[in-house]
């Protein structure tokens, strides 16, 4: 029996749960999924039994519990060192944790105007002039990481928390057809076919809820 539970909500919509079970497979933690439906009532009463915060991703984990993603990150790179959830060289940690808390905290238009929607695709989307800034500074972030570290993942070879946190953007990309340059196209190509990766986004398509409409990110 697995000795930790995450609390995800859909996997077609909620980036968060996204990047909350990345860094849980990532740091080779055995555990349980227990996902809400994002439309049920119920849902909030039941979250505020897990998460003060009201919001997924929740880890409870040999009686711990976390929320929010970045502190499950620190919680998992603490207690799994070996995972490679932070890269080895103090410069490239500090890095790391600057651009992973920069998604966390930042990007507010990028999300509101082009939620995480896997099995949608949607060409024609017009992005205004707030989104385009903050899709330009994604990727002068992962352009500057490639050509830093080596790719094919931010911070060289294996992936790291920075690329659970940047996964969810590569959908969005791919759902509204955002142009790219050929660096960060073949870095969201990395992401898109890292096996993880293909496993979360078969089950986001299996998935029977459909939301109309989203009204926050989660």
């Amino acid at each position: 029996m697995a000795q930790a539970v995450l609390t995800i909500s859909s996997k077609n919509y909620s980036s968060w749960s996204l990047r909350g079970w990345l860094l849980c497979k990532m740091a080779g933690l055995e555990f349980e999924e227990e996902s809400l439906p994002s439309d049920d009532p119920s849902t909030r009463a039941e979250l505020l039994l897990l998460s003060p915060s009201f919001l997924v991703p929740c880890l409870t984990h040999e009686r711990v519990r976390v929320w929010d993603t970045l502190a499950i990150a620190e919680y998992l790179a603490e207690r799994f060192p070996g995972a490679g959830l932070l890269p080895q060289e103090t410069p490239a940690r500090a890095h790391c944790r600057a651009i992973s808390g920069e998604m966390h905290s930042g990007f507010q238009n990028l999300r509101s105007a082009l939620p995480m929607n896997i099995k949608a695709r949607l060409p024609s989307f017009a992005a205004w002039t707030g989104v385009k800034s903050d899709v330009e500074r994604v990727l002068t972030i992962w352009q500057e990481c490639q050509q830093t570290y080596g790719g094919p993942f931010l911070f060289g070879e294996q992936p790291t928390l920075a690329d659970a946190m940047y996964a969810p953007v590569c959908t969005r990309f791919y759902t509204y057809d955002v142009k790219l340059d050929p660096v960060s196209a073949s870095y969201c190509a990395t992401i898109m076919n890292w096996p993880l990766m293909e496993e979360w986004v078969d089950a986001a398509k299996e998935e029977p809820d459909e939301l109309e409409e989203l009204d926050v990110e989660f």
